[in-house]
């Protein structure tokens, strides 16, 4: 079976497993949004979570963030790690969409990557799941299941980004990269993995790392 065949197949299958892909990151609005997605760097969707009521209550919109203190934010948000960064990157980005946006999240990679701690990843998120725009937000976990599922070289995840835009339909680009996320989490793990018994792995696994 050829690359295509194979990733087409995998389609069918995580289709079967995930029909509906709802948002992991709670959120109301684009903002919420992407604040959410950049605390998620190197921390877990689950833990955001239980981190942005409390940062909601002292501010969800730009302006209300931007009249709060740097050291405020750093308090709320210290569970999800790296706070000193992080706080001061919304801090920022907050002044910025006021001061440049008109208070609206710009709607373009462009000019979210040029918001401080936010990089291709976090952009392609927010202008998937906010704004519908095609994207195929590549994280470290499906850089490793393009890799295991032979989809791709892994050799960065730039690389495989392309790889899967090339393979896979734009239409299916913003539901599939979630479906491959909730597929990884529940069956296809980084460790401690059985790839014989994988509903994927098992059929289009990459030989080399078979045990």
């Amino acid at each position: 079976m050829d690359k295509q065949a194979r990733a087409d197949h995998i389609v069918e299958i995580l289709e079967g497993y995930y029909p509906e892909t709802p948002v992991p990151l709670d959120h109301k609005d684009p903002y919420t949004l992407l604040v959410s997605v950049l605390l998620s760097a190197q921390c877990t969707d689950a833990r955001v979570n239980k981190t942005t009521p409390a940062l909601w209550e002292l501010a969800d919109n730009p302006y209300d963030m931007m009249r709060v203190s740097v050291p405020e934010i750093k308090a709320i948000i210290r569970p999800c790690g790296l706070s000193p960064r992080k706080s001061q990157a919304i801090y920022d980005l907050s002044h910025i969409i006021m001061e440049e946006h008109d208070g609206e999240v710009p709607q373009s990679f462009e000019a979210l990557e040029a918001l401080p701690g936010v990089g291709h990843k976090t952009a392609s998120v927010v202008m998937a799941q906010a704004f519908g725009v095609p994207a195929f937000p590549v994280d470290t976990h499906i850089h490793r299941l393009a890799y295991r599922w032979c989809l791709s070289t892994g050799k960065n995840v730039d690389k495989t980004e392309k790889d899967l835009k090339r393979l896979f339909a734009k239409e299916l680009w913003n539901k599939l990269h979630l479906q491959i996320i909730f597929f990884g989490r529940e069956y296809c793990p980084a460790r401690g993995h059985d790839m014989k018994t994988c509903p994927i792995c098992s059929l289009y696994g990459r030989k080399s790392l078979m045990k």
